[in-house]
């Protein structure tokens, strides 16, 4: 172990290694230059609008020519259609079909940045936390303001626990207020912080396994690791879509 410590402080000292983890997670500007507006290309626009045509070609052109014998792209296509679909219907009813466009492009746009983070060299745009806030807090407005529209001011009756005895609702009520409004802070860091860490770790270990050219363990390790990240992509596209179905519940039957 020292010896790799000291392996790598030597190539450190030579150039010929240094490695940041964090340095993949850096925006930088496409066409050069340091300085970054809010109309400036960069990598984390580019691989947004790699993710929307990816998404585009899946859904629009792999079922433009729709047969009773699938091909790969249609076939992956209503499976994901009739996955989501399905997931809306359970959750938040007939009523919450109206919606499932909504929560199908949130799915389709987080698997997709999430799977496409995990080619070398591509940026994961869901690793930012500006980008998982946005959707977090459009889903949080959304079903805040369906409820109200729908309920009016009954909607609040999602904050009064009337099962509970009388002396406890005010305590709970406050500790339900609490927890609403800490959703789109839940809902975004959660995202961001899985796929930030799997790939801040997939780093590392690919920096020993360039130390270590001889032995099979980091490149394993690397393996594995890879492996869970392509599962972890989807469970964590999953677990947001699944919330925001759930929060859509709240909004859509707030007594239940």
């Amino acid at each position: 172990m020292a010896s790799d410590a000291q392996a790598v402080e030597q190539m450190a000292e030579e150039g010929g290694l240094v490695f940041h983890p964090m340095e993949q997670f850096e925006i930088k500007p496409l066409f050069g230059g340091t300085e970054i507006a809010w109309y400036t290309p960069t990598n984390a626009t580019l691989w947004m609008g790699v993710a929307i045509l990816a998404i585009i070609g899946l859904l629009i052109l792999g079922t433009s020519k729709r047969s009773i014998i699938p091909s790969r792209l249609q076939s992956v296509a209503e499976l994901a259609y009739g996955f989501i679909y399905k997931m809306v219907e359970d959750i938040c009813g007939k009523e919450g079909v109206k919606y499932f466009p909504y929560v199908m492009t949130l799915f389709m746009f987080i698997v997709t940045a999430n799977f496409l983070g995990l080619l070398p060299l591509a940026f994961t745009t869901t690793s930012h936390i500006a980008v998982t806030a946005v959707m977090a807090m459009l889903v949080f407005l959304s079903v805040t303001v369906l409820g109200f529209v729908l309920h009016g001011a009954s909607f609040l009756g999602l904050f009064w626990i009337s099962s509970a005895p009388l002396a406890l609702r005010p305590i709970l009520a406050l500790i339900e207020v609490i927890s609403y409004f800490v959703r789109p802070i839940s809902h975004s860091i959660r995202l961001a912080g899985n796929m930030m860490a799997g790939h801040a770790v997939i780093k590392v270990f690919a920096a020993f396994a360039a130390i270590e050219l001889l032995s099979p363990v980091p490149i394993l390790a690397i393996t594995a690791i890879y492996a869970l990240e392509v599962l972890v992509a989807f469970i964590q596209a999953y677990v947001f879509t699944i919330l925001t179905c759930v929060y859509l519940k709240d909004a859509l039957h707030p007594n239940h």
